[in-house]
Formats: C-alpha cells, structure tokens, sequence
C-alpha cells in the first residue's frame, strides 16, 4: 500500500473577519470568508477552494478514463458551480454541478462518452470522499470536431 502526504501551514492572525494565509508546496494565497457570508472577500475560501479540488480532480480522472477508454479528444473544458445553503444561520455545501465539455474528434466515441463521464465521477477520489455529504451532478455537453467547422 502506498500513502502519499500533502503539507498544508496556516496562519490566521485575527478574528472572524480578518485574511489569513496558506502555504503548500504549490499554493501560496490569503484566505478569508467571502462576501456573501458577510466576511472580507480576500483571497480564496473553504467553499472555492472545495469546489476547486472536486473540479480539478473531476477533470483529471475524466482526461484518465478517456485515455484508458482509448477516446480521442479535441478538447476538455468544464465550469463548476457548487452551491452552498445557509438555514437558520447553519451553512451546508449541498452540491457540485460539473459541466465538462468534451469535444470529441471520432465519431464512435460520441456512443460511449457519456457512460466514461459518469465513471469518472464515480472514481474520483474527491468525489467519492464527498459522497453521502455533497451531491455532485454531471451535466455533460458532448460534441464531434467535425460539427463544429
């Protein structure tokens, strides 16, 4: 069994509303509540930088399975949306929207790209740590290059 480490130093100097920092081995940033919690905006946040690492992993296993799968793409985008619920001043992330775009260049792939979609989500170590807290949804956008001259 291999284990891998991630490091993450924090420092937070004030009170609620005051900016913070983060340190990683590629991450440098302030952080603070955002404004529509009524915090600073500075920096990024717990609730940007949850959406970023379901997003970023997402996209990642999504371009793994492809490959795997032997799919070959023109390109790979996606936005994200994640929406958080406040009740009775209690905050819940409720859910992550994934909204890849994937443009295919074989028209044989068009069959199957949507099923690769739905397993990379479901192998993505992100997703599956979220699962049963977070709902994540896939709304998938798939096109053929050669449609798009």
């Amino acid at each position: 069994m291999a284990e891998h480490f991630f490091q993450l130093k924090a420092n937070w100097p004030g009170d609620r509303n005051d900016i913070g920092e983060i340190q990683m081995k590629n991450l440098q940033t302030q952080i603070s509540i955002p404004p529509e919690m009524d915090g600073p905006g500075i920096g990024t946040n717990p609730d940007e930088m949850l959406l970023g690492a379901a997003a970023t992993c997402y996209i990642i296993t999504l371009a793994a399975v492809m490959e795997r799968s032997n799919i070959s793409k023109e390109s790979l985008s996606m936005d994200s949306t994640a929406i958080v619920d406040v009740t009775n001043g209690v905050f819940t992330y409720k859910k992550i929207v994934h909204r890849p775009t994937i443009v295919l260049r074989n028209e044989k792939d068009m069959a199957t790209m949507e099923k690769v979609a739905i397993k990379a989500e479901q192998t993505c170590m992100i997703s599956k740590a979220l699962r049963g807290n977070v709902v994540i949804a896939l709304e998938p956008t798939i096109l053929l290059a050669n449609d798009m001259c």
